[in-house]
């Protein structure tokens, strides 16, 4: 069984804490939804430029915003979280009025805006950045110091958005097709973020700037920024299209430890490069930076935060075993680069597109290594970490994501579906696809359910109707009558009629049963007990 602490340190991980919210208010649909003073433009690049001042914890800077009109208005709402401020707006010289309602700063255009032009405004900001409460879930600055005392800060903004630390478009259905990223920070100091380092310049006010270029889309919270006294070293891996460079940056102090753990990263890039394609960032390189929190999965840029061990902080999550002989950290959060950065939810109400196929990557991590058998009672221990307290699913509008759930019931639910598939080379196929098909884009949770069916050749609906939109556990029911054998299926969602693998005799096979939420009958030769293939997360349950 897994140690409590080792649920509670999972549940935090699940989002828990950022996932419960008031009731909600027009500043969450503001947040949330696609706005009309949104929904106008195409965002295209940006440039964000950013100067730390640490001794006051305070940044300044601004942004380009690029963007194309799809369609004629004069209204765009540009987001920045208190106590942030934005300082003033400008296009092309002119500055421009704004107000502000929350969050929210709405930008009155000068400019008549046309249909299919290109054009830019600059948002200049400043102020003292919301500080990390409990960072990654509870995320904004993390104004940390090293074992030595040197400067040691990060960033960390999912959920709760980057507008907490720079102004943006900040929803997650639109994302720039490249960025530059400009870090200004003391020149004891370095500035990893995304993409690859095109620049250093040293300034006369003892700063020195890192400009990073993004050269793939991103989305607003994968932006990252992590500053520290950092060494780096280099790496190549030979991967499915060809050379990708891996990038370390750790305080020196953990340089020994981190050149020992960070070898899992070739293995991990093995694995899932077999399961779920190519790595999706080839052109802006992989990179494993150490920062004062957990970890996180900033696209190109993953933070580590794990103590240089393996499991979760030092636990299986599984209470296997086999959770302890990988680095969580590692696995989980470059899991990510494929669901969440490469795949994006367009809502955070679908956050199990990110979440659930990533828990269920460690299964397949388990699984390229270890072997099947591993994995499955792997996935099979993380249940003991599911409360079906809600739907994994939320609401949609207003930046509220469903049930922690969809970590590890998400993760059985696609086990589970994958032995309905029953094929495994389709069903890597089905992986791999989904990685390919939505390249690089933002999708919603219906897309991805429609793609599983069609690709499998089974209708799926009623599978993500329970498992997602439900917070019961299907119960196969079943009573004995002499050699006929009564079944269905309860507490589930009407008409749900997943097929489950059965053991009908004293063999070692299980065969297939099709139940429906009707009573159905079959005739069975002394049979004492119905017993379901474990791999199917269900219940069974025998009525007298």
């Amino acid at each position: 069984m897994v140690k409590r602490s080792a649920i509670i340190l999972f549940l935090l991980f699940s989002g828990s804490l950022w996932a419960q919210r008031p009731a909600l208010t027009r500043a969450d649909t503001l947040r949330g939804s696609i706005t009309p003073e949104r929904t106008w433009w195409n965002l295209t690049y940006y440039h964000l430029q950013v100067r730390l001042h640490p001794g006051d914890s305070t940044l300044s800077g601004s942004t380009a915003v690029h963007y194309q009109i799809t369609s004629p208005w004069q209204i765009m709402q540009i987001d920045l979280q208190p106590p942030l401020q934005v300082l003033k707006v400008e296009q092309e010289g002119q500055e421009l009025p704004f107000r502000q309602e929350g969050n929210a700063y709405f930008i009155t255009l000068k400019k008549e805006q046309k249909a299919g032009q290109r054009e830019v405004l600059t948002v200049y900001y400043s102020g003292k950045p919301r500080v990390a409460r409990k960072p990654p879930w509870d995320g904004g600055l993390t104004w940390g110091r090293d074992s030595t005392g040197k400067h040691f800060i990060a960033t960390s903004c999912q959920g709760l958005g980057a507008s907490a630390w720079w102004p943006c478009k900040d929803h997650m259905y639109d994302e720039p097709d490249s960025m530059l990223i400009s870090v200004t920070a003391p020149d004891n100091l370095m500035d990893v973020s995304n993409g690859r380092l095109r620049k250093v310049t040293s300034n006369p006010d003892g700063t020195r700037t890192f400009d990073w270029f993004v050269a793939n889309p991103i989305n607003n919270y994968g932006v990252n920024m992590n500053v520290a006294n950092y060494v780096h070293w280099n790496e190549t891996y030979a991967g499915e299209k060809g050379p990708l460079s891996l990038d370390f940056y750790v305080l020196p102090q953990h340089e020994a430890a981190a050149r020992k753990q960070f070898k899992q990263v070739p293995q991990m890039l093995k694995a899932f490069e077999h399961w779920f394609g190519p790595y999706p960032f080839y052109e802006d390189g992989y990179k494993l930076v150490e920062v004062p929190y957990l970890g996180m999965e900033h696209q190109s840029s993953v933070t580590y935060g794990n103590g240089f061990r393996n499991g979760y902080l030092g636990k299986d999550l599984s209470g296997t075993g086999w959770g302890l002989k990988w680095d969580f950290i590692i696995v989980h959060e470059s899991g990510h680069e494929w669901f969440a950065n490469n795949i994006t939810y367009q809502d955070i109400a679908d956050m199990w597109v990110h979440e659930s196929f990533t828990s269920y990557s460690e299964s397949l991590f388990v699984e390229y290594h270890y072997g099947k058998k591993a994995a499955a009672q792997y996935t099979i221990g993380c249940r003991t970490l599911i409360r079906n307290d809600r739907p994994i699913i939320g609401p949609y509008g207003v930046n509220q994501s469903g049930s922690g759930d969809m970590y590890s019931k998400g993760h059985n639910m696609l086990h589970t579906i994958r032995q309905i598939v029953d094929n495994d080379a389709q069903w890597r196929q089905i992986l791999r696809g989904l990685n390919k098909t939505f390249y690089h884009q933002t999708v919603t949770g219906s897309q991805i359910e429609a793609y599983l069916s069609q690709q499998s050749g089974r209708n799926l609906q009623k599978v993500f109707d329970q498992y997602l939109r439900d917070t019961r556990i299907p119960a196969l029911e079943y009573r004995l009558e002499k050699n006929q054998l009564q079944y269905r299926w309860a507490d589930c969602v009407p008409e749900f009629n997943m097929p489950v693998k059965v053991k009908l005799d004293q063999s070692k096979s299980y065969q297939l049963l099709q139940p429906k939420t009707e009573w159905q009958s079959l005739k069975v030769n002394n049979l004492v007990e119905l017993r379901a293939d474990p791999d199917f997360y269900i219940m069974v349950r025998k009525i007298d």
